[in-house]
């Protein structure tokens, strides 16, 4: 009973609010999106979106429930499951605007490359508590954790899934850059990254290579390929301070805007509630974002920090990519933004991150 009484005064419930209040937003916004305009038969996705969101809550209290220190414990088992669903996409996937990324199971439709990415922060947390360098890894130590990311990063480029991809290789750099790297090894990746670089672009797509082409020059071909990013600053510049109101957007009604309910739901949010709203937010993200980097402060099991920071980081570099590619900062590479835009697998996604971060806030006491 004392146990159980001390997880329950620990309980943080600032990781319950934040995310209620983002869900509770996107739902709003996915509303918008889905039947401001002639959208009747997508009127669907907002249903389907509330049993997604029941679904995630159902997760993010199972994943706070056990200790955390399982997930150290079946890491590799966590992470071999994953991968095999990858396989399993590329064998038999359903395909979807020109991608392979989805795998049915029975009644649910997912995307194995979200959990791919809470799988590979798992096991790279196992991997740098297990074998500290309090000196800084060497490439030869950083090896094993190249592996980690490379494999499951290839499978994912090959659906294509260039934006996944790329999300999953940050976040394990941000892992690694936390954990410490040697001058030496840092130096030497930085290099070849300057080196291999240019050399990336011969191995795109022609859809990728004109996505890179039109973030430098959405003007090249107003009607075509920069029509999205075009129609998506209209959208957010229209916006103004305090917006046009709920459900008064004209781009979104009107169509004008691509992937409204995914991609670009950001583009309806800050069109139909201006700057003021979008303020709020970036302030939500930035407070959930610095709460799991507390919870990783606090904590004294290292595998718990680390996890803590991993996830902290996929939270905040889906919500940076996601923002920057709706206003042109960046290419347009397929990044959801965390329980605001449409999908299940994402939604289930950050709803495990927020779950294992309610977890390990939870036990912090259990290492003290």
């Amino acid at each position: 009973m004392m146990f159980d009484r001390r997880l329950a005064q620990n309980f943080d419930w600032g990781l319950l609010i934040l995310p209620l209040l983002l869900e509770g937003i996107g739902l709003v916004t996915l509303y918008s999106a889905v039947m401001a305009g002639d959208q009747t038969g997508q009127a669907v996705l907002f249903k389907r979106q509330i049993l997604w969101f029941g679904l995630g809550l159902g997760v993010m209290v199972m994943s706070f429930v056990f200790n955390y220190k399982l997930l150290e414990k079946y890491a590799p088992l966590i992470y071999t499951g994953c991968l095999l669903l990858l396989i399993g996409v590329l064998v038999s996937g359903r395909i979807g605007g020109g991608a392979q990324r989805w795998l049915r199971l029975g009644p649910l439709t997912i995307q194995p490359s979200e959990f791919m990415k809470i799988s590979v922060i798992i096991l790279l947390s196992r991997y740098y508590a297990r074998y500290p360098n309090p000196h800084g890894y060497t490439l030869r130590e950083l090896i094993k954790p190249a592996l980690i990311v490379g494999v499951p990063f290839i499978l994912i480029v090959r659906q294509p899934d260039l934006g996944t991809g790329i999300l999953l290789v940050m976040i394990a750099g941000a892992i690694t850059l936390f954990v410490k790297i040697g001058r030496r090894a840092l130096l030497s990746i930085l290099l070849f990254c300057m080196v291999s670089g240019p050399l990336v672009w011969l191995f795109l797509k022609p859809y990728q290579k004109q996505r890179v082409l039109t973030f430098l020059n959405p003007d090249r071909d107003p009607l075509g390929a920069g029509y999205h990013i075009i129609q998506s600053k209209i959208a957010i510049g229209s916006g103004m301070l305090t917006g046009k109101g709920f459900l008064q957007g004209t781009q979104n009604a009107l169509s004008f805007l691509p992937e409204q309910h995914t991609d670009f739901i950001f583009s309806v949010l800050a069109e139909e509630w201006g700057f003021l709203g979008t303020l709020v937010v970036l302030f939500s993200f930035f407070m959930l974002i610095v709460w799991g980097l507390r919870v990783a402060y606090r904590c004294r099991d290292p595998f718990g920090t680390i996890l803590s920071v991993g996830v902290s980081f996929m939270l905040f570099w889906q919500v940076v990519i996601n923002i920057a590619m709706v206003m042109g900062l960046m290419p347009v590479v397929g990044v959801p933004l965390p329980l605001i835009s449409y999908g299940g697998s994402s939604v289930v996604t950050v709803s495990l991150c927020v779950g294992i971060l309610m977890n390990v806030s939870m036990r912090r006491f259990m290492m003290e």
